[in-house]
């Protein structure tokens, strides 16, 4: 082991001189930084202001007496993303004692009070991911469970008002809202964008390029503005026309991935199947589009974290994400001096998600390749 690691520094970081250099000056700087930031986190940081503001944090402003709400769309939540989990790796024995050290870890920072309601969620996510891995069949039920998932959420958390949700439960709805519906409308769009009518085809293109000439920001700004307009009688809330500008504006993007799964294809599959008489509808959809799915999964996943990490700019429309949450704590004057606290665990919540995110997508390409051998 230590005659390997020699000859991966011989030949990675002190190989050329211009290596050395570039080593002696970055190593013992990073070393001095990592140093720094664990001295201030052990030594000198004030982390009881995380548990004390650990509700506003999580679900923003929702009524502390309505919180068992946040909870049932948490553990719904949890079996949706067990049961996607569960796709692209199944549930092995070490992965138990992970889920245990995460619960410890989530006891220590919230109490014993929420032991409860901790240890049902993960032990959700767990039978989702087990159902999944072990029962093939469970998987073809994924999506329409999705949806019916994200229809109960909406139902468990609406009676006191869409416009309290917020927090880091505000960011994920958000994400799995854009995320799950974005997608069939990616597919329609990619499909009209290769359409063989030239005004669908048009529509279809002018409706892509214009979402990805503008920034996100704006397209969810106008939204907000042009629904109340448009729509009077159905007097959406705020999140609702935030998630529906995310939606279209994210849309677009995932019709560009399926388009170039699309062009991966091989069109003598499309032409033996048009020999056989299959029609246009039945091509697309048992030859076409499963093999298309298959090559652009990697970056639909990993467009997923895009939009997680587009998340706090709802703050325009008014809502409370969680970095909003993070700068409501601050504005309190009794916590006035505690912002590099807060921001450092915003960062490392931030930092963790879009790993977890980033670990899966590598997970599912290799899984991917591995299937397609």
């Amino acid at each position: 082991m230590i005659a390997r690691s020699l000859t991966w520094s011989r030949h990675n970081l002190f190989g050329k001189p211009f290596d050395v250099l570039l080593s002696l000056t970055v190593i013992p700087g990073t070393l001095w930084l990592i140093y720094q930031a664990v001295a201030w986190a052990v030594g000198m940081a004030q982390w009881d202001i995380i548990p004390q503001s650990l509700r506003v944090l999580m679900i923003g402003i929702f009524p502390a007496d309505q919180a068992w709400r946040s909870w049932v769309a948490v553990a719904i939540i949890a079996a949706l993303l067990g049961a996607a989990l569960g796709c692209v790796f199944a549930f092995r024995t070490r992965h138990a004692g992970f889920l245990a050290l995460v619960l410890a870890i989530l006891v220590s920072m919230t109490g014993v009070n929420t032991l409860a309601a901790l240890t049902a969620v993960l032990v959700i996510f767990a039978s989702a991911w087990i159902l999944t891995s072990y029962v093939p069949m469970s998987r073809r039920v994924l999506i329409p469970a999705s949806f019916t998932g994200l229809i109960a959420i909406f139902a468990v958390m609406s009676p006191p008002g869409a416009g309290l949700w917020g927090g880091l439960l505000l960011s994920v709805l958000l994400t799995l809202v854009t995320a799950v519906l974005s997608l069939p409308i990616g597919v329609l769009l990619a499909f009209g964008r290769r359409s063989r009518f030239s005004s669908l085809r048009m529509i279809s293109t002018a409706y892509i390029e214009v979402m990805r000439s503008v920034p996100l920001i704006l397209v969810v700004y106008w939204i907000w503005i042009l629904m109340p307009v448009l729509t009077p009688e159905l007097n959406l809330a705020d999140v609702v026309r935030g998630m529906v500008g995310f939606t279209l504006f994210y849309s677009a993007y995932v019709a560009e991935y399926v388009r170039s799964g699309l062009q991966a294809v091989p069109r003598g599959q499309t032409e033996a199947a048009r020999s056989l008489g299959m029609s246009e509808f039945d091509i697309n959809r048992s030859i076409v589009l499963p093999q298309a799915l298959r090559v652009v999964v990697p970056p639909l996943v990993g467009n997923v974290l895009d939009i997680f990490n587009a998340a706090p700019l709802v703050f325009i429309i008014g809502l409370t994400d969680f970095l909003r949450a993070g700068q409501m704590i601050l504005a309190n004057p009794q916590y006035g001096n505690r912002t590099y606290e807060v921001y450092s665990f915003l960062f490392f919540t931030y930092f963790l998600v879009g790993s977890l995110i980033t670990f899966v997508a590598r997970k599912l390409e290799a899984h991917l390749a591995r299937g397609s051998r």
